[in-house]
């Protein structure tokens, strides 16, 4: 799969892409995501030297709370055509989901620009890192011998770190960084009682717009009844009570299950819940002091039987099979060797 997010360029913005890689005709391109997949924002056209006219086109392109890309043309050439720079824009007010969709699109837009026409690559938080004046500290930044400044450094590791999902055999890749969202005060007073087994499931939601982990249901929950408690059409976190007998021991464990169901919910769905899952693992277990005895996931409720969840909690030990082990010829002295070739012509038996 050579796109991580799922998110390609439609056929109109193919099109553009081809006119502007061939041409003069735009000046600027915005890019941004909509309805999953990358869209035309706007265009500018060209009416004077490309640094005449940078503020002016760029910086009104950028709003204070919605990352975007820009593609904007230089007025010098490669073996390729006009060489373009790659403006990402990602300011401090937009939301985690956002920052995060657009981090892992951006090796897909550069590919589908075609990585041959860009010059320099850009990654900014403010308008003054995207504007003329800091287009040039950068590529004085870049000129420039270690050691850097603190703020140069940091926007050095974020591209370092950035996340590629342009995947082939000889990539190698690294996944998003995991996000930590707030427990609202319920879902931390109903996981409090859930450790005191005083109610046997919690079920937690994200809330995307908030940014924050919210109670879904506390209901008391019996194991057959537990496949119905898993949306069939978004994900959720789960924590269960599992109560049964182990080699006659009564045993009582907790298990963790993160049901996503494939891809009947969005995109930034499952981004969202995958990255959040393990800090909230991590928050339970040491802040909680919450142990749980499995890590589960699935895509519907209804793998959720008594015989899987035995079988995952307890898994069979493979028996150690002994080699086998050749006989021993027998013991003393072997007797003369036998002739098993018959007798020739002339020759007579003994």
């Amino acid at each position: 799969m050579s796109h991580q997010t799922g998110i390609q360029a439609g056929n109109d913005v193919k099109e553009i892409f081809a006119n502007a890689r061939s041409g003069d005709q735009y000046r600027v391109l915005k890019i941004v995501i909509e309805d999953e997949q990358l869209t035309l924002g706007g265009t500018r056209k060209a009416s004077k030297k490309w640094d005449q006219e940078y503020d002016s086109l760029v910086l009104p392109l950028l709003e204070d709370a919605v990352p975007c890309y820009i593609l904007y043309r230089l007025d010098s050439t490669n073996n390729q055509g006009y060489e373009w720079i790659l403006l990402a824009w990602s300011p401090d007010h937009s939301t985690v989901r956002h920052k995060m969709l657009y981090a892992a699109t951006r090796a897909t837009l550069k590919k589908e620009f075609g990585g041959g026409h860009i010059k320099e690559e850009i990654f900014g938080t403010t308008k003054e890192d995207l504007n003329l004046s800091g287009y040039k500290k950068y590529l004085t930044s870049q000129a420039a011998p270690l050691p850097l400044t603190a703020a140069e450094e940091e926007l050095r590791q974020i591209k370092l770190n950035e996340v590629q999902t342009d995947i082939s055999v000889d990539t190698k890749q690294q996944t998003l960084q995991g996000v930590a969202f707030p427990i609202h005060k319920d879902a931390a007073e109903a996981l409090a009682q859930f450790k005191e087994k005083r109610i046997n499931y919690v079920q937690l939601e994200i809330d995307a717009e908030k940014e924050m982990i919210h109670l879904c249901s506390a209901e008391p929950t019996e194991l057959k009844d537990l496949p119905k408690r898993v949306p069939k059409d978004s994900p959720r976190y789960h924590f269960f009570l599992y109560k049964h007998s182990h080699e006659g021991d009564y045993l009582e464990s907790t298990v963790f299950i993160y049901s996503m169901p494939g891809y009947k919910c969005s995109i930034r769905e499952r981004m969202l819940y995958s990255s959040c899952k393990n800090n909230l693992i991590d928050m339970v277990e040491t802040k909680l002091q919450l142990e749980i005895e499995k890590k589960l996931e699935i895509e519907d409720g209804t793998e959720l039987t008594n015989d899987f969840l035995y079988a995952e909690v307890h898994p069979k030990q493979h028996a150690y099979k002994e080699r086998f082990a050749k006989p021993k010829g027998p013991a003393g002295k072997r007797g003369g060797r036998r002739i098993t070739r018959p007798p020739g012509e002339g020759e007579e038996e003994d």
